[in-house]
Formats: C-alpha cells, sequence, structure tokens
C-alpha cells in the first residue's frame, strides 16, 4: 500500500471490485432557473468514476496493427488501484508503431435530461504513470462534440513536460487549442467525447492511468480557496454497506466531497467522492461484522481540501428479512426527502439530471413514499406535514388547464416545461392522476386536529375538486379521455386513453370526482374498451393471463394505478386485479428463468423487466424477445412485493448482497442495469424509487392501500362501476 501525489490521491485499500406509451419523442431544454451544485457539477466533469470496476461502459477503442491498446470487451479497462479521485479511474496500455494506429474514446454519460454544455473554456485531465514516459510520446488528443464535429489532433507535448514515473500529472489544454477538422464549426462547449489517439511511433510499451477529465474556466480553478471541513458526520451500518452522512457545507467553492475511511483502526484512506448536494455515501464492504471509520473533507476545483471533519464510525452486521425491507424503504424514501426541489418540494424527474425539472406524477408517488415515510418514522409526522404544505401551496399557484398539471413544472416557478416536445405544453390527465393518487392518500393519512393538518387538507381538497375530468371527453357524448390539452395546440397530440396500461387510475379518478366527474360507463368503454387490447386469456409459462396484452407488458402496469386503489377481493367484469397483477409478475419471473435471450444475470433471483432507461436510451421493456436486451429495473420486481413477496425478497437479497457494490447507492437501488453488457445506471429516477417504498409498504401493512380506499369517494365510485367482491386465489 503506498499513497501517491495529488489530493485525494491514492493506491486502492480493501475497496472490493467486483410502451411505453407515456412516452413522446422530445428534447428537454436547460431550464433558466436556480441551477443547485449537482447540475453545476455535471457542467464541468466529463469523467470521474466508473461503477463498474473492470471496463468503463461510455469508452471504446481499436488498434490497427502493427500498434496495440489493451481493452476489455471493447472498452478501456478501469484501475481500481491508482486513482486520483477514488474509488477509480481508467488504464490506458498502448504500442505506437510505424502503419500502425490506435484510438481510445471517454464518451460523457448522456442520461435523461442532461443538456451537454459546459461554459469553462480548459480541458484538464490528472495522468499518472507506472513508467516515466517522455512528452514527445504520449498520445495525441481529438475532441467531439454533440452534432458530431471533431477537432484536429493536437499533440499534447505542447501542453506538458515529461511525465514522471509514480506521480500524478495534471495536463491543461486551452480549449481555443482545438480546431475544426470537419465540416462544419466543432463546438468546445457541447463536447461529449476525448479521444486519445496514437501519437509517436516508438514501438514502446507505455501505461497512462487518466481520472478526473473535465472542463472548467481557468480564472474560476485559479481562483479557489479551501472549503470548511464538513460538520455532523454520522455512520450507520447495513449488513453489507455503512451509510456515511454529514451536514452540508456551504461554500461557492466547494466542489466535492472526498470520503475517507480506516478499516480495522488502521489508517484513513480516500475511498471515494460525492458531488455537493449530496450529502451522503454508501460505502459497500465485503460482509457483515466488519467495522469502519470516517471522516470527510470538502474539496475546492483546484483540488485543495478541507482539514479533515471529525470521526464517525459503525459496523455491519446480519440483518433479518424485516429489517432488509425497512432498510430499502428508507434508502429510497430519501429520493423524495433530500433529494426533492428545495423551492417546491416536488420530485424531481431523475437524478442526476436537470435539478429544475419536477415530475408531476413521480410527485404524487413520492407523496405516498412520505405518508410511509411519516408512519415508519423516517422522519416525523410534523416535517411530512410541513413538507407536504409546501408541495399544496405551490401547487396551487402553479400552471394549470382546467385544474389538470402538465408532465413537468419548473420546480422553482411552477411554470410548465415542454420537456418532451413543443405539443407538451398544457395538461396532461394522466400524470395528474398519479399526483391526485398520491395526494387522496395523504389527505386521510393527516386527518390529524393541528391547524398545519387541517389546512393540508383543505388545500389537497381544493386541488382535487379543480381537476375537470369532463373537460378531457373533448365532447359530451364522448366514451373515452384524451391524455394531452395545450392552450396553444389544443388536443393535437390526440392520444385517447385505452387501457391495458397503467391509467386505470385516471378513468377511477374521473368517475370519483365529486365536482367535474365522468360517467361510470366510460370505465367500460374507455380504458377497456378495445376488447383485443384489454382481453387477454391466455396462458404463459403454466399462467393464465386474464387482461393484458402479450405477456402483460411493462411490470409498472401492475404498480402505477395500483400504489394507492387497493385491487385486494374485488372483482370487476373481466377479472380480479390483484390476481391478474399476481400472474403478470409471475409470469415476468417465469420468462427471465427460462431467459430465452440467454442474458447474463437472469433467473430465479434476478427478474422485473419493465419499462426503463437503458443502456441505449429507454425502452418500454417487457417479457418478450423483441423488447429485451438483457435489462432489469429493481423497482420491477421489488415493486410487485405485494404480489410475489418470496420471489421479490430473493430478488431483494440478490440486487443487494450480489450486485450492491454497483448498483447500490444514497437513495437505495440504481434505476437499471444491464450484466450482459456490464452496464449499470447512474441515474435514480423518480418514477421508480417510489414504487419499492409504496408496494413494500402494502405489502407489509397495507398503509397506503387502506387511507386511499378511505377516501369518501372511491367506494361509491366502485360500485358506480360494478366491482363485486371477490376471493383471492390462493398464492
Amino acid at each position: 500500500m503506498a499513497i501517491v501525489s495529488g489530493p485525494g490521491a491514492m493506491v486502492r485499500h480493501r475497496l472490493r471490485p467486483r410502451n411505453c406509451i407515456r412516452f413522446l419523442a422530445g428534447m428537454a431544454f436547460l431550464s433558466t432557473g436556480l441551477l443547485n451544485a449537482d447540475t453545476a457539477y455535471f457542467q464541468r466533469i466529463l469523467f470521474d468514476n466508473s461503477i463498474t470496476p473492470d471496463r468503463y461502459y461510455h469508452s471504446a477503442g481499436k488498434a490497427s496493427e502493427p500498434s496495440t491498446l489493451r481493452l476489455a470487451g471493447g472498452k478501456l479497462p478501469v484501475e481500481t488501484n491508482t486513482f486520483f479521485t477514488g474509488p477509480n479511474a481508467l488504464r490506458l496500455d498502448w504500442t505506437s508503431n510505424p502503419q500502425g494506429g490506435w484510438e481510445a474514446e471517454i464518451r460523457v454519460y448522456e442520461w435523461r435530461n442532461r443538456t451537454i454544455y459546459f461554459p469553462g473554456d480548459t480541458l484538464y485531465f490528472w495522468c499518472y504513470a507506472p513508467t516515466a514516459i517522455r512528452s514527445v510520446d504520449l498520445p495525441r488528443m481529438v475532441l467531439k462534440d454533440e452534432d458530431k464535429n471533431f477537432t484536429r489532433p493536437l499533440d499534447l507535448a505542447h501542453f506538458t513536460k515529461d511525465i514522471p514515473a509514480g506521480k500524478w500529472t495534471q495536463i491543461q489544454v486551452p480549449l481555443d487549442r482545438f480546431s475544426t477538422a470537419s465540416v462544419h464549426s466543432f463546438d468546445p462547449h457541447r463536447t461529449n467525447t476525448v479521444f486519445f489517439i496514437q501519437g509517436a511511433a516508438d514501438n514502446v510499451k507505455h501505461t497512462l492511468i487518466v481520472d478526473e477529465v473535465k472542463i472548467d474556466s481557468a480564472a474560476t480553478v485559479a481562483e479557489q480557496s479551501t472549503p470548511r471541513p464538513p460538520e455532523r458526520v454520522e455512520a450507520k451500518g447495513y449488513e453489507r454497506h455503512v451509510d456515511v452522512s454529514w451536514a452540508p457545507v456551504e461554500d461557492k467553492h466547494l466542489a466535492r466531497y472526498v470520503i475517507y475511511r480506516s478499516l480495522d483502526g488502521g489508517p484513513f484512506h480516500p475511498i471515494g467522492i460525492q458531488v455537493p448536494g449530496v450529502e451522503r455515501y454508501e460505502d459497500i464492504l465485503d460482509k457483515p461484522d466488519e467495522k469502519a471509520a470516517y471522516k470527510i473533507k470538502a474539496s475546492n476545483r483546484a483540488y485543495g481540501e478541507s482539514e479533515f471533519s471529525a470521526e464517525a464510525s459503525a459496523s455491519t452486521h446480519a440483518m433479518t428479512d424485516d429489517e432488509l425491507l425497512t432498510m430499502v424503504q428508507e434508502a429510497c424514501f430519501r429520493y423524495y426527502w433530500d433529494g426533492a426541489h428545495p423551492v417546491s418540494g416536488m420530485t424531481r424527474e431523475n437524478t442526476p439530471g436537470n435539478d429544475d425539472i419536477v415530475a408531476t406524477g413521480a410527485s404524487g408517488f413520492g407523496i405516498m413514499a412520505l405518508v410511509v415515510g411519516a408512519d415508519r418514522g423516517f422522519i416525523t409526522r410534523a416535517q411530512a406535514v410541513e413538507r407536504l404544505v409546501k408541495i399544496t401551496s405551490f401547487l396551487a399557484k402553479a400552471d394549470r388547464f382546467h385544474g389538470a398539471l402538465p408532465h413537468f413544472l419548473n420546480g422553482a416557478t411552477g411554470k410548465r416545461m415542454p420537456v418532451f416536445g413543443m405539443y407538451d405544453n398544457g395538461a396532461d390527465l394522466v400524470e395528474t392522476s398519479f399526483l391526485m393518487e398520491g395526494l387522496l392518500a395523504a389527505r386521510q393519512y393527516f386527518r390529524g386536529n393541528s391547524e398545519a393538518e387541517k389546512t393540508l387538507y383543505r388545500q389537497i381538497t381544493d386541488l382535487w375538486k379543480t381537476v375537470d375530468w369532463s373537460w378531457f371527453r373533448r365532447a359530451e357524448n364522448s366514451g373515452f379521455l384524451y391524455w394531452h390539452w395545450s392552450p396553444e395546440y389544443s388536443w393535437h397530440i390526440n392520444h385517447r386513453l385505452t387501457g391495458w396500461n397503467e391509467v386505470m387510475i385516471t378513468y377511477l379518478l374521473a368517475i370519483a370526482s365529486p365536482t367535474h366527474g365522468v360517467p361510470a360507463s366510460l370505465y367500460y368503454t374507455g380504458w377497456a374498451g378495445v376488447p383485443n387490447e384489454y382481453i387477454n386469456g391466455h396462458t404463459y409459462f403454466g399462467i393464465k393471463l386474464d387482461v393484458g396484452m402479450g405477456t402483460g407488458g411493462p411490470l409498472f402496469f401492475t404498480d402505477y394505478s395500483y400504489m394507492g386503489f387497493d385491487p385486494r377481493g374485488l372483482r370487476d367484469r373481466f377479472t380480479n386485479y390483484f390476481d391478474n397483477n399476481r400472474n403478470m409478475a409471475r409470469i415476468n419471473r417465469a420468462y427471465c428463468i427460462k431467459n430465452p435471450g440467454h442474458f447474463k444475470g437472469y433467473g430465479e433471483n434476478c427478474w422485473g423487466v419493465t419499462a426503463v432507461d437503458g443502456p441505449e436510451g429507454y425502452v418500454p421493456y417487457e417479457p418478450t424477445p423483441r423488447l429485451d436486451d438483457g435489462t432489469i429495473a429493481p423497482t420491477g420486481a421489488l415493486a410487485a412485493f405485494p404480489y410475489t413477496p418470496k420471489a421479490s425478497m430473493q430478488a431483494l437479497k440478490y440486487f443487494y448482497r450480489e450486485l450492491g457494490d454497483r448498483l447500490w447507492g444514497e437513495y437505495g437501488f440504481r434505476d437499471a442495469f444491464n450484466q450482459q453488457e456490464d452496464w449499470f445506471s447512474r441515474i435514480y429516477m423518480g418514477l421508480n424509487q417510489a414504487p419499492i417504498v409504496v408496494m413494500i409498504e402494502n405489502y407489509r401493512t397495507g398503509l397506503v392501500w387502506k387511507n386511499f380506499m378511505a377516501n369518501p369517494e372511491i367506494r361509491p365510485m366502485l360500485d358506480r362501476i360494478g366491482f363485486k367482491p371477490d376471493a383471492m386465489q390462493t398464492r
């Protein structure tokens, strides 16, 4: 073990390597609202760390003989022993020969709603050579922007002296030194790929470890002062990880937190970093009964570090199934508590992401998660009410159209944000129904005598009564509801709501409305109005499915409408929806066990095929070879807990115990993963964390079901539709 020079640099010490019809095509625009530090961080960083410890998914390489470049499955290898900012870096191993060539590329991870724009003027990266490299033997560099325009190669020898052995060196390249080599002009501020290409053909094997690639302002970096150390550091041990948290450091020069760890009383070493705005770090350890101590430093953009914080320590320990469930619920709940928009309290669409974009439907789901959080003691009842009053007060002043809200709002101003295109700039009835599902559950739970709870009850009731569900029929004699309406473009999207999909709750609430309701007949003419798209009756893997398309579609169909609406013991003229949802989950798991695509990882413990952002973007994944590429979303299996508790617990343990070092983070399980591609999402989604929290709780206590169903409008609505009591099938 040896410490490598440079702030935060180290040699690694015992760090374990290891449909959907909802979405419309469109482009997110950079918000003009206040950006917090999380967004600002990703307006500088092109690469900091890899989630996977063997190869970096967002990279590629190629060599032409007789030159060589070492790759791992076509990607750049990840270096886990030596890094500048933990827990890893990228490794370039090459030989440059005459008549040959090689190139290695590092791409920006372009998650949902990430606008690629780097306002800085200088490209920076750190490099480390085990054996010294002359500057003339370094690779050359090329940049490419979002429009695929590229630059002429630059010789790095112009920007650095020789790279010494065993010492980190930062190379700085002013962006104005890159000139366009493509037909159209290269835009350095929209850089999305950094290339290292063959330089001098010296026929010598070289190794260069590259870390912390960023575009920043040279003047800003030069004037950085050192932040003060974090305070109130706490550590809490679980079965395989320690959750470390601290108070935010309010300093304009804060660029990152650096987490240091000591094992078994040994020296402290840096093990990772965290972005500003997220004051929490999940340290994955090998097993139960490991003791660790932690100290945190705050670091500026010039990598100057504060003094150490006070020390906090914890031990991992064996946990019961109930304890594991609570652990997962609390971690996923944090997305809606710690990660909420600071002005509105609403739920962000995704994190990392555009911090100003809040999602209406995801906020409804988050409200149900707040109910669980208050009941489980993750927060106090008073804290939950205060947050909910903030949310409802914001909604009362936000853009609404015939009482319905847009899909996306600016979390600071309440103004509509047409993320999915210009027509999607008005009312979204489905997202509004998800919001109302959450609000109505909260209205019944928080029915105390305090003035705050009375205010909350009144504000929720006003929002609920204001929605003009009947407007979305388009005409008085219409037998359908329509998804969107825009004040500028009217019904241009023209999307009629019919099942089977996630919109059952929209029809239920439209029929239940005490002020602007629609006839109960729309349930059968609209929601279930196209029999060949609703009625199934086929058997898959020996499991019969009464309603639903094919093998059932994405698994989220079984939770979005059923987080509040309790389907147990009820039947309409088609099915008992609890039984039907359970069979859909069982079919999903059986498909993964059979694994017709032969994808790595699939099996009885690893299942949950549902719509999610996969390695190549959004796909409405479902259990069919046509819409399956090996991507699993933890929310699939875990939100199925009420239907398949044993199988869902097996999946939870597999996700946590076998994949936790890549899949577990500060808000619980990351959004998705694909073991076939060695890809693990870096983001968390507002639509996906809450179903885990809420549906686990519905399995454990029925809490959210009980409160939603207790609303006085719900039972009469079911009676009008014709729901009848029905015994559930035996599990």
